[in-house]
């Protein structure tokens, strides 16, 4: 039943949310600013909320982590649910200790309605035969309402981020340029989404944080989907050279679906040699899939990732 009642207040959630229209957020460690149209050829056009970390100033310089999910990440008062990722106290606080070099945090809002559409990795989508991708576009997340509300186009939004995104940051904000100090990460769908652009944009980014990976791909065990999944991940995890990938998971809720895929994804690092050091795959029993369940271990990715050269 709490999986059940999980499942239906985040469809419910899609509903009732504009993409388009920013709201004021409230931050306990550093600065927010919204960026408010970022428009785009490949995708509807949506604002950003920017996170500037305490001692933010324009003689420095600053890595950056783009999230998807952006409406999520600072301000519980503000999301559906109550629940926040605490970004900025998590990543403020490291910061401030000093056991992560400084960075900025893009949060990239969700398309709402088109979410399983944008977030789905879309060359193993259409890796699958014509028949299984219609039954797909059949589901339905509840009565009159399609779980993919248009045909998948996550290549277009990975454009969107590397094309769009990218750009407006290091020409409006004092940070350091190149792959090498860029970082994305998501939970949940949008950790599908952050293997699968970096895979395809290996050469863009220094690393992915996949929190909860939705390896299920739908709200149901399908083993062509996950299948194509980690077909596509073998396929291509040799493009990876010197980046660092973050996979964790729970075994409660939705997260109840994962510890067995994931286990899987593991073996193929293993099995591919990935060297030791550039990935992580975590597993933290009796953890739910919700945002309150994220923040509590954001740390450890952020610290992964982050983590100043001497240390």
């Amino acid at each position: 039943m709490k999986f059940v009642a999980l499942l239906f207040s985040l469809l419910i959630f899609v509903v009732h949310t504009s993409y388009a229209t920013p709201t004021e957020l409230q931050v306990s460690k550093g600065t927010i600013e919204i960026v408010k149209n970022i428009e785009s050829k490949y995708v509807k056009s949506r604002f950003l909320n920017v996170w500037l970390p305490p001692g933010y100033n324009k003689s420095s310089h600053y890595d950056v982590l783009y999230m998807h999910d952006g409406r999520m990440l600072f301000d519980a008062n503000s999301t559906w649910n109550k629940q926040e990722w605490r970004v900025d106290e998590v990543a403020g606080t490291l910061i401030e200790q000093g056991k992560v070099r400084p960075f900025i945090v893009v949060g990239i809002p969700n398309a709402v309605a088109n979410r399983h559409s944008e977030y789905y990795p879309q060359q193993p989508f259409e890796s699958l035969s014509k028949q299984k991708q219609q039954s797909l576009y059949q589901l339905e997340k509840y009565p009159g309402h399609k779980l993919f509300a248009s045909k998948v186009y996550s290549d277009n939004y990975s454009r969107f981020l590397v094309e769009d995104v990218i750009p407006y940051i290091e020409s409006h904000y004092n940070v350091n340029k190149g792959a090498k100090h860029r970082f994305i990460a998501g939970s949940s769908m949008g950790g599908l989404i952050s293997w699968y652009t970096l895979l395809n944009y290996p050469n863009e980014f220094a690393g992915a944080i996949c929190m909860s990976t939705h390896w299920p791909g739908i709200f149901s065990q399908d083993d062509a989907i996950f299948a194509e999944f980690k077909q596509y991940i073998a396929n291509n995890l040799s493009k990876l050279s010197g980046q660092k990938v973050y996979f964790d998971y729970g075994d409660s809720t939705l997260d109840a679906m994962y510890p067995q895929l994931q286990k899987q994804i593991d073996v193929l690092f293993m099995e591919e040699r990935y060297p030791a050091k550039l990935w992580q795959s975590q597993y933290f029993p009796g953890e739910e899939h919700t945002e309150d369940a994220w923040a509590k271990r954001l740390h450890i990715p952020l610290e992964f990732m982050f983590r100043k050269a001497s240390q």
